[in-house]
């Protein structure tokens, strides 16, 4: 399992299982978070802890996630889809930046194209490690 905490320690999450790739999306707010994303869905494999506040994009019609943020020092903890996927589940997604850094480290980096085309882009073979050390 793993575990990610904002920097005040006051909210965190947990992911239990393997994250897989770890998701690097370049949209207008992912960019300027720096986050980088692994996803299941809530109350499954991911579980948030301590107070948070949220952030919805404001000049669309419907946004389809909010952001979770710690009210207190303000990173980012996660996003959490605004509607239910047809099977009933709920996607989300955690900062893998609030983890220790050893235990994330060699965890492949996926790109995501979230500001034009909204597809992946191929892979560039770096891992977490990469951008960090």
């Amino acid at each position: 399992m793993l575990t990610g905490s904002c920097h005040c320690g006051k909210a965190s999450w947990t992911l239990e299982g393997d994250p897989g790739s770890i998701t690097a999306c370049n949209c207008t707010l992912c960019r300027r978070y720096g986050t980088l994303w692994a996803y299941d869905y809530e109350g499954e494999r991911i579980a948030l802890t301590g107070e948070t506040a949220s952030y919805t994009r404001s000049g669309r019609e419907t946004s389809s996630l909010e952001i979770l943020f710690c009210p207190s020092c303000a990173c980012v903890l996660s996003w959490r889809g605004l509607r239910l996927q047809k099977d009933g589940r709920r996607r989300m997604a955690v900062n893998m930046r609030l983890a220790p850094p050893d235990l994330v480290a060699d965890l492949p980096i996926d790109h995501f194209d979230g500001l034009d085309t909204f597809e992946d882009l191929p892979s560039k073979g770096r891992c977490v490690r990469d951008l960090w050390f």
